[in-house]
């Protein structure tokens, strides 16, 4: 195990300041890709209309993967991703759908820049995050959507992600920075938003078996009719894990409503979900474990394990109210019930830790698009959204699921409101800027009960007052396909748990932590089929606020101030062959740039941030039925801590191997190997006397058919 001395202190990436310079200094090119748009339906449009949709496309910022069917014109449309002008990627159903994944966030690994952070521990296996930000849980900083509805819970984490089976989901948006105006909590270095089936006339089946006695079944339907659509879907999955008491199984319901009348002037419709997960935790090993027996358990661990219930109702409202203002309305309720038994290592107590949380809010946007004759497209939006969540955190100490004492039990109410305005303005053909802002206000109250000799405390919510957070994004287009984009936001971070209170002995406001960040990318197409993306981008916080993950008081702890930049690489490679090459890079660093903790210096890097993260692959079709795909993903090594003591763990590079065979038109086979090297991964952490770890699965097999009817 490589240790740094604490004397010895990191800094700032070399190769990355040798690429920033690059960018800087205009050296760098980057391509947009094609995108082909279809009307209602998924349809192959002529030559014409193909060339057209691609000048309109010429001057956003948006990277995809996969087939590209996305529907034209519609009534029923705010602003979009693609208007943010900022680094936005999109994946769609084909790279989605016949993927064999434990969890819907392992989707991610094939998104440009994203770090996927993987615990193994049952129920709370995992999460997504980009930008210098970690997965760790501490500080969140991606806004999770499902269709729109926030999905993340009061501390940022992404459970509600367990409610999706890949089969259901049509895309994901990830819209990397801080100039999107349009999400405020938890939206600190940018957001993602999983987009599921809606409408359409289908019926589709999967169903796959493979190593560790992994079985998977999901099924879908939509039915569409006289303006009524409807979609549902199920599934379920079950395996026995890599690792030693490591067995689980979830199962997830979702059903789809829509209407819209024949005049098309409003569509209406409500949306369900529902997910219950059962697991055990393999539990965390000592280094010399992890590598002599990865698969293995420890006793202590025998207990541990967890159940957890999901919940999501939303209702939706859109009108076109004339030909140039659109207004529309979300409403939702999430539900969270979460259970769990852990013990971290041998000396620790068992803790069951129990969390309830119910959130309910709306949205609502109107967007306004008059026709200006001095300009050549132009568009304002404003909007306003609120959040009310009750929430409910006790905790025990217990010895095999037998509680021996109280440790925690506090109830607080936290609520967020939000409002914003986003112009599009775009004066001449080959150049768009967009300006807006937003504001949010934070409140809420705080209780705990009384705990032995512990007094109940009742506090209210820092005084955060209005967080204001101007933005601006801007693409110039001198010729066709060339494109610079830049942008510059503001974005904000608050404390979560008991931490966002003034809870005794603390008699001072926390102030919110204000980010800072800009972004300029570079984008060129010099033939029709190659397609790339290259971006710079900083982002600065005054001072980052922590959840203490361990502490009972489930207070939170000051990061500090800190600085982060990186370079993102994205390119796709399609020529007039039966294959297609596309590859992901991202150089970032996280600094330390004045301290908040104790044994901390100035400079240290943000732990469990790697210092690369990169995926890609190439897509071959043999034959007009046989297709194979060979993908990676990987990252690099970080810190453990933030004194930088414990380093060279985190670094990976899995192989992957996908075939399919289209047996008949609506029949087809698969067989996948993830790991196809056996490589030894592992997530790790440091419990300030030595390093833990959870080994990630060795090299595994899947075997499964898809079946689809269109109706």
């Amino acid at each position: 195990m490589k240790k740094c001395s604490q004397e010895k202190q990191p800094r700032s990436n070399p190769h990355l300041n040798a690429v920033s310079a690059l960018i800087l200094s205009g050296l760098a090119m980057s391509v947009l890709p094609t995108t082909i748009y279809a009307k209602d339906k998924v349809e192959e449009k002529t030559e014409e209309e193909k060339q057209k949709s691609k000048a309109k496309a010429a001057d956003n910022s948006v990277f995809e993967l996969g087939a590209v069917t996305v529907t034209g014109d519609n009534k029923f449309s705010a602003l979009a991703s693609k208007d943010i002008l900022t680094s936005v990627d999109v994946m769609y159903a084909d790279k989605i759908e016949d993927q064999n994944v434990q969890n819907s966030y392992e989707l991610f690994h094939r998104m440009p820049g994203v770090q996927i952070t993987q615990f193994n521990q049952g129920t709370t296996s995992g999460k997504l995050s980009f930008r210098g930000f970690n997965g760790e849980g501490n500080i969140n900083a991606v806004k999770l959507l499902i269709d729109g509805i926030p999905s993340n819970t009061n501390d940022g984490n992404m459970p509600f992600i367990d409610t999706l089976f890949p089969l259901d989901i049509d895309s994901i948006e990830v819209v990397r920075g801080t100039n999107d105006p349009r999400y405020g909590l938890h939206a600190i270095a940018g957001s993602a938003n999983i987009l599921t089936q809606t409408g359409g006339n289908y019926a589709k089946l999967r169903s796959s078996y493979g190593s560790f006695d992994s079985h998977d079944v999901q099924a879908g339907a939509g039915y569409e009719k006289n303006g009524f659509s409807q979609n549902y879907s199920v599934g379920y999955r079950s395996s026995e894990g890599y690792r030693d008491h490591s067995d689980s199984d979830k199962k997830s319901f979702s059903g789809k409503w829509f209407y819209t009348p024949e005049s098309e002037k409003f569509r209406v419709g409500l949306s369900a979900r529902w997910n219950e997960s059962n697991a055990q935790e393999a539990g965390y090993l000592t280094f010399a474990d992890s590598r002599a027996n990865p698969t293995m358990t420890n006793a202590y661990n025998a207990t541990d394990g967890g159940h957890r219930q999901i919940g999501q109702v939303s209702g939706h409202f859109d009108v076109a109210l004339s030909d140039d203002l659109f207004w529309s309305t979300k409403s939702y309720v999430n539900t969270f019930d979460d259970e769990r038994f852990v013990k971290f290592s041998a000396g620790a107590s068992q803790q069951e830790r129990q969390v309830e949380e119910v959130q309910y809010g709306g949205i609502t946007s109107m967007t306004y698009r008059p026709k200006i004759a001095w300009l050549d497209d132009f568009s304002l939006e404003g909007g306003f959204d609120i959040q009310q969540q009750d929430n409910k955190s006790p905790r025990y100490r217990t010895l095999n699921r037998v509680r021996t004492e109280q440790t925690r039990d506090q109830v607080f109410d936290f609520q967020v409101l939000g409002g914003y305005m986003q112009a599009k303005i775009q004066p001449y053909k080959w150049l768009r800027i967009t300006p807006g802002f937003r504001a949010d206000q934070v409140d809420g109250s705080f209780y705990q009960r009384a705990i032995g000799t512990t007094p109940a405390i009742n506090a209210t919510i820092n005084d955060y007052g209005t967080i204001w957070q101007p933005k601006i994004g801007a693409v110039l287009t001198p010729i066709e396909g060339y494109s610079l984009y830049g942008n510059w936001g503001r974005t904000f971070q608050v404390a979560v748990g008991a931490g966002s209170y003034l809870v005794p002995p603390r008699v001072n406001s926390l102030a919110p932590s204000i980010n800072d960040g800009w972004e300029i990318g570079f984008k060129l197409e010099p033939t029709p089929w190659l397609n790339s993306r290259i971006a710079y981008w900083q982002q600065s916080a005054t001072s980052e606020w922590g959840r203490d993950l361990n502490n009972p008081n489930n207070d939170s702890i000051n990061v500090g101030a800190t600085d982060r930049q990186g370079v993102d690489v994205e390119v796709r490679y399609t020529p007039d062959l039966p294959f297609e090459v596309w590859a992901a890079y991202s150089l970032q660093e996280a600094i330390i740039k004045t301290p908040g903790a104790v044994g901390v210096k100035a400079g240290n890097k943000v732990d469990h941030v790697p210092d690369y993260i990169f995926s890609g692959g190439v897509d071959y079709r043999v034959t007009p039925l046989f297709k194979a795909s060979l993908w990676t993903t990987g990252q690099g090594n970080y810190y453990l801590d933030q004194a930088n003591t414990q380093s060279g763990f985190g670094e990976y590079a899995l192989l992957n191997l996908n075939l399919g065979y289209q047996v008949t038109k609506q029949v087809e086979v698969q067989f996948q190997t993830k790991n196809l090297t056996d490589t030894y991964w592992e997530y790790a952490w440091y419990d300030g006397s030595q390093t833990l770890h959870s080994p990630g699965d060795g090299i595994a097999f899947y075997g499964a058919v898809n079946v689809k009817y269109d109706l």
